[in-house]
């Protein structure tokens, strides 16, 4: 047989929160119920999820999880992004719900990816298709790009958040002379993203300054270019 398809049934506390979550993010309702139980499903495009609500269901407790694999988790993340600031005024980085961004998943062969954490808790992974990726992934060489790929797996995969920190603490606090300064920067802005999850703003305050301190050749500075797009992005939503 062929042209199945699966649909990822999902727990919350509200549906009618998880209809406006996902209808920032370009979403439309396709279905929608009270009794016997409260249940919606939701669509983009190729993309159908549904939940289910429980009462007094914990987000914090979830373990509701789906993987999306595409061949563009740039434009995805893009659409999504692009929503919550017309919504929010912000990318929502930190509490739930929230939204992860696009990295190299060391766990995943390197392909990269990013993750939604919704109203109920539940992570919709997305990942790259590795059938459509064009070249492969790079392993990660320097120091600080592989304690950064081991916290991306705890926070970004895992969601411990606080194990991920205590490798970039350990990283950072041992400078050496061959240090990338790109990768410096990359780590600092991810733990200033950490620290946004752990509700400590102080801490990510004061890792984008340490970001910006970092002194780059021209070169480099072109090859920073993104994270200092993402610290931006955080800079705004501490404001």
């Amino acid at each position: 047989m062929a042209n199945e398809r699966t649909v990822p049934l999902l727990p919350c506390a509200s549906i009618d929160d998880i209809e406006t979550f996902y209808g920032v993010l370009g979403f439309r309702t396709t279905y929608k119920q009270r009794k016997p139980y409260a249940c919606v499903g939701i669509q983009r495009e190729d993309l159908h999820l549904q939940f289910f609500e429980i009462a007094g269901f914990d987000p914090e407790q979830s373990y509701g999880s789906c993987l999306v694999i595409t061949e563009d988790i740039e434009g995805l993340h893009r659409a999504f992004a692009d929503g919550m600031r017309a919504a929010y005024g912000k990318v929502l980085v930190s509490g739930t719900p929230r939204m992860t961004r696009p990295r190299a998943r060391k766990n995943a062969d390197g392909l990269g990816g990013f993750s939604v954490i919704d109203p109920g808790g539940n992570w919709i992974r997305v990942f790259r298709d590795a059938a459509t990726a064009s070249t492969p992934a790079a392993t990660p060489a320097g120091r600080l790009a592989k304690a950064l790929a081991n916290a991306v797996v705890q926070a970004d995969s895992r969601g411990n958040a606080g194990q991920a920190v205590r490798i970039l603490d350990s990283a950072l606090a041992r400078p050496q002379a061959d240090d990338d300064p790109v990768e410096q920067i990359e780590v600092l802005v991810y733990r200033a993203e950490l620290a946004m999850v752990l509700h400590d703003p102080k801490t990510a305050a004061e890792m984008l300054t340490r970001a910006h301190s970092v002194t780059l050749t021209e070169d480099e500075s072109e090859r920073a270019a993104p994270a200092f797009d993402n610290a931006a992005e955080l800079a705004a939503a501490l404001r």
